[in-house]
């Protein structure tokens, strides 16, 4: 969030070494006593819920695998100490000028990293068939007519009688066939 100078920067890691970039910064930060220049590292994750043949798996998922967060006035000796950071190759920049994100997105992606309740994933998506597996429908199939991933439902058209009847389900009562 922009204040005092202060500004998020998108910094670009070699990917899967988000976490190890970090430490590293930290450490050349503690080290080099620029505290006063170079304020809060971040790797974005989120928790996420994944459904499996019926089966709930939460798992942490980096937002931005191959970028790191770094809150900096960006200047020579603060941008000599990112740059040189064992793991980092370089800063997200247009036309060789640093571009700091807006606050808003600063404070979008902090709100998902501490949302209340994990983000869920569906495995299957509009016009998949799949099988219900729980509840009074359970082994009757259906086709997916829409996901909503906020309020962990499904909604599927089932053939009842020869007609096609919607239901909305919990996504963890369906499987992919």
């Amino acid at each position: 969030m922009k204040s005092n100078g202060k500004n998020w920067y998108v910094v670009h890691t070699y990917s899967g070494y988000e976490e190890r970039a970090k430490a590293n910064l930290e450490h050349r930060i503690e080290t080099m006593d620029v505290g006063d220049k170079i304020f809060q590292v971040l790797v974005p994750t989120e928790d996420e819920v994944e459904i499996r043949s019926g089966q709930r798996r939460t798992t942490t998922r980096k937002m931005f695998p191959g970028y790191i967060l770094v809150q900096m006035e960006l200047g020579e000796d603060s941008w000599g100490v990112v740059r040189n950071t064992p793991g980092v190759t370089g800063l997200v920049a247009s036309g060789g000028q640093a571009i700091p994100l807006e606050e808003q997105e600063v404070e979008h992606i902090m709100n998902r990293m501490n949302a209340p309740s994990p983000r869920v994933k569906a495995s299957f998506s509009k016009g998949d068939n799949v099988r219900i597996i729980d509840g009074p429908f359970a082994d009757f199939i259906g086709s997916v007519d829409e996901v909503n991933i906020e309020k962990g439902k499904v909604r599927l058209m089932v053939s009842f009688f020869g007609r096609e009847t919607p239901l909305e389900l919990d996504l963890s009562h369906v499987q992919v066939m």
